[in-house]
C-alpha cells in the first residue's frame, strides 16, 4: 500500500487495532490476540476514531479478530471500582460507539472465530453482516459473574436470536457453536476455518458495489423503520424509496436493468 492511501485511515489508533485499505474496503483488526482480544478502553475508544474518521472514499467495513479469536469480551481487569454514576457513564460510553458502527457511514461485515463471547458478542451485533466460521462460538458468561450485559447487548441480541434464548444463554451460561449460532441468526454465513476473511472482503467487495444512498437507506432507515409503527413505517419508506430512485445512478441501473444490459437475479 502506498504512504498517500494509508494515510487516509485514522492513524492515531492504539496498538490493540490495525486498520488498512484495500481498495475501497476499509479492514480493521482486533490486535489483543494474547488477551484474546478482550476489549479494553483503549480498544472501544480507538473504535470510536476509526469509524469517526472513516473517510469518504470507503464503501464498506471488515472488522475481524486477530489470532484464535474474535473477543473473549470486555477485558475484566477494566472492572475497576467505580460508583454508579462512573458505571453509567461506562456503558453508555460503549453504547455510542457501538452505535456509531451500527448507525455510522457504511456497511460493517464482521468476521467471526473462536471465542464470540460476551462484549465480543454485543460488538459483532453492531455490526450488519457477519460472517463465521466453523470455530466460532458464542456466550453471555455475564449472568455467571454476578454482572449484566452493558455494551448494548440487551437491546441488539434479542433482535436475533429473542428475549427468551438470551435470558437462557444468560442465566445457565450456555454456549452455542457456529452451526447453533447460524440456525438462530448470530451469523449470516458459515465458512470453513480460515476463509472467514476472504468471504468477508468478497462480501464487502459486493456492498461496495451498491450506490452509497441505498446501502445509507438500508442501515440507516431500515431498522428504524422495522421498529416503528404500522402507518409512520410505511409513510417513511415511501420518502426513503423515493429519495433512492431519484439519484442518477439509480436511474442508469433500472435503464441498464429494462434494456437487458444487467444481470438478473440468480442463486448464488
Amino acid at each position: 500500500m502506498d504512504a498517500a492511501r494509508k494515510q487516509d485511515l485514522p492513524g492515531n489508533l492504539p496498538a490493540s487495532l490495525h486498520a488498512e485499505l484495500r481498495g475501497d474496503i476499509a479492514v480493521l483488526r482486533l490486535s489483543r490476540p494474547q488477551k484474546r482480544n478482550a476489549l479494553d478502553d483503549d480498544t472501544v475508544a480507538g473504535l470510536e476514531v476509526f469509524f469517526q474518521q472513516l473517510p469518504g472514499s470507503v464503501k464498506a467495513v471488515v472488522l475481524h479478530g486477530e489470532g484464535d479469536h474474535f473477543s473473549a469480551g470486555l477485558d475484566l481487569n477494566e472492572l475497576t471500582e467505580r460508583d454508579f454514576a462512573e458505571a453509567v457513564e461506562h456503558s453508555r460510553g460503549w453504547h455510542r460507539i457501538f452505535e456509531q458502527i451500527e448507525f455510522g457511514k457504511v456497511p460493517v461485515v464482521s468476521v467471526l472465530h473462536g471465542a464470540v463471547v460476551g462484549g465480543g458478542l454485543e460488538l459483532a451485533c453492531s455490526t450488519h453482516v457477519r460472517v463465521a466460521e466453523e470455530s466460532a462460538y458464542y456466550g453471555l458468561p455475564e449472568g455467571t459473574r454476578g454482572i449484566f450485559v452493558g455494551g448494548g447487548g440487551s437491546v441488539r441480541i434479542p433482535r436475533v436470536i429473542g428475549v427468551s434464548r438470551m435470558m437462557e444463554m444468560m442465566l445457565t451460561g450456555r454456549t452455542y457453536g457456529a452451526e447453533e449460532g447460524q440456525a438462530l441468526g448470530l451469523s449470516h454465513h458459515l465458512v470453513p476455518k480460515g476463509e472467514g476473511l476472504k468471504k468477508g472482503l468478497e462480501l464487502a467487495a459486493k456492498i461496495a458495489t451498491n450506490t452509497s444512498l441505498t446501502n445509507f437507506a438500508i442501515i440507516q432507515a431500515l431498522p428504524r423503520i422495522a421498529e416503528s409503527d404500522r402507518s409512520s413505517g410505511f409513510l417513511t419508506e415511501s420518502l426513503v424509496a423515493s429519495l433512492t430512485q431519484s439519484g442518477g445512478e439509480a436511474k442508469a441501473r433500472l435503464k441498464a436493468f429494462l434494456e437487458k444490459r444487467a444481470p438478473k437475479v440468480v442463486r448464488d
